[in-house]
């Protein structure tokens, strides 16, 4: 019965694909609002991206040639997307408001692919900034056809600031540990987390808000320097499809920048996770402790020293036994990090996601064999 319904259910999305798209001169042109696409991450209504990482996916018979039409919500003068094919490598791609072509080549793009009847496209906004692409349509060669994109069945949400959005790395969100943790166990995901922003409600680094307010709205911190949509939204969590099996949240280092008392910060810890659980309600959520601030002398800088464990000890005595501690101590050292910044590096990020995927694995989260849609 299950697999009959499912079947109903791809026939369903296929009617109304067809439905939502056209011939345009021997092309086939995909409105954005056609059921097979399969968006990720915080979308505003244009429809545009907000957050590092978000993005859509796509499952093509018979490509050979991808053109992206942008609306003039994208960041102008260009916006980096990171694109993967069949679930290769992502490589930089510049676009703009207007047709932008999407190289499909192996050669183009450094890739070795295996032709076959179905290719999975995907792209997603690589940066923390300068990151909206409004997208108006898709354009597909002649005989091209969408297919359903099955989602995997691992899902994580993480949540955070500059230290999991990729800042300072070449392709961004793309390389940073978040990304390669999810990569690695091929799973969906979505990174939420914005450079300077504290934990706490407050001005910081650039940043109106923090996360406490941030995460619970689709807009990032970029709208309050936009002209054509400086207001914030609430966000439809059940947009969130799959919803995520796992919460992971890394913060504190700009509440610590900002002077925020430990005390507060703690309160204000208890309260996020208040709020979170309303939303998931069963899913284990991950605390990750500070791995602090490498120093030339060897040693690290830690901030709120023993405060997340007195947060979960706090949050347990409530009686949610659901949530856990990452002890992230030792795991980033001055070699793993850009000298001026303290930032990982690309090898830094890749060391961590390695120690990350270690310790899920020990939890009991194993990666998924293959992807859903091959």
């Amino acid at each position: 019965m299950v697999l009959v319904l499912r079947s109903c259910t791809a026939l369903v999305l296929l009617a109304m694909a067809r439905a939502m798209s056209m011939t345009l001169a021997g092309e086939r042109v995909i409105r954005n609002d056609d059921p097979l696409i399969y968006y990720h991450g915080r979308w505003d209504t244009s429809p545009g991206t907000w957050w590092a990482g978000s993005g859509f996916k796509l499952n093509v018979q018979n490509l050979t040639s991808l053109t992206l039409n942008l609306g003039n919500h994208t960041t102008s003068p260009l916006v980096s997307i990171g694109v993967s094919l069949d679930y290769g490598s992502f490589f930089t791609v510049n676009v703009s408001v207007g047709e932008n072509t999407i190289p499909l080549n192996p050669l183009e793009s450094g890739l070795v692919t295996i032709q076959k009847k179905n290719t999975v496209v995907r792209i997603n906004a690589e940066e923390w900034q300068d990151n909206r692409v409004n997208l108006e349509s898709i354009v597909l060669n002649s005989g091209a056809d969408l297919l359903p994109y099955t989602p995997s069945k691992l899902a994580f949400q993480f949540i955070g600031d500059s230290l999991s959005a990729g800042q300072y790395l070449p392709q961004g969100v793309d390389q940073a540990w978040p990304f390669l943790t999810s990569e690695n166990f091929k799973a969906e995901h979505v990174v939420v987390a914005q450079p300077g922003a504290a934990l706490t409600d407050i001005v910081s680094y650039g940043n109106e808000h923090g996360m406490s307010y941030q995460f619970f709205r689709t807009e990032d911190t970029g709208y309050f320097y936009t002209t054509d949509h400086n207001y914030t939204t609430p966000w439809d969590f059940k947009r969130d499809v799959p919803a995520p099996d796992v919460v992971v949240i890394h913060i504190g280092a700009n509440d610590s920048g900002q002077n925020v008392p430990a005390d507060e910060f703690v309160q204000n810890y208890l309260n996020f996770l208040a709020h979170l659980r309303k939303i998931y309600v069963v899913q284990p959520i991950l605390l990750f402790t500070p791995w602090g601030w490498p120093q030339p002398d060897g040693s690290i800088s830690y901030y709120y020293q023993g405060k997340y464990e007195e947060i979960l000890s706090l949050w347990r005595s409530f009686g949610d036994d659901n949530t856990y501690l990452v002890n992230t101590t030792g795991w980033v050292s001055l070699e793993d990090v850009f000298p001026d910044n303290l930032h990982p590096t690309v090898a830094g990020h890749e060391k961590i996601a390695g120690l990350f995927e270690t310790w899920l694995k020990d939890f009991g989260i194993e990666p998924q064999e293959s992807w859903a849609t091959t």
